[in-house]
């Protein structure tokens, strides 16, 4: 059954085993964001020892997920060479390791035989797909989840098989 996606932090709390996340975009136009995507344009880049300057609210979710036992990962399917925002969320990933997440990162050119959704998709639990969708520009232009089984399936052997082929992220050089 295809509905409407609630907040994503209520999917998170329903979670109880496992949340796994595959991005294909090579860049989101998040306007939330842009604040810190003029910043790393100018040079910042995230302290390791300076929690406080990049915690946020989205980190503090995935913390307290965590830490009730939920593992966490995300996939991220890039063009090589990569793109200006996938160098920006290179650089900043070490933040979501420190909140707990694992991170890998797959070539595109090592995905061309892995059967995909066409969007990306978090899946809770190996049963609920919340896919985003975007325009051709990075805009979000909403949500929507499915626990339909076929989905499920498909969207949980096409993260695993890319799982498998990435590179973790402390190994993975742009």
């Amino acid at each position: 059954m295809w509905q409407s996606a609630p907040p994503f932090g209520e999917l998170l709390a329903g979670c109880r085993r496992s949340a796994v996340h595959l991005e294909m975009r090579d860049h989101y136009d998040d306007p939330d964001e842009a604040p810190r995507v003029a910043a790393w344009k100018a040079g910042h880049l995230p302290n390791p020892d300076d929690r406080e300057s990049w915690w946020r609210p989205w980190l503090d979710l995935v913390s307290e997920t965590v830490t009730r036992g939920v593992v966490i990962r995300r996939a991220r399917i890039v063009s090589e060479p990569v793109s200006e925002y996938t160098r920006y969320l290179y650089d900043g990933t070490l933040t979501n390791i420190a909140a707990g997440e694992q991170i890998r990162w797959l070539s595109r050119r090592n995905a061309s035989d892995i059967a995909l959704p066409g969007n990306d998709f978090w899946l809770f639990d190996d049963r609920l797909v919340r896919f985003g969708h975007f325009s051709g520009e990075g805009a979000y232009l909403g949500d929507d989840v499915t626990d339909e089984p076929d989905v499920a399936k498909l969207c949980a052997s096409a993260f695993e098989t890319v799982w498998e082929r990435a590179t973790p992220h402390n190994r993975y050089k742009i």
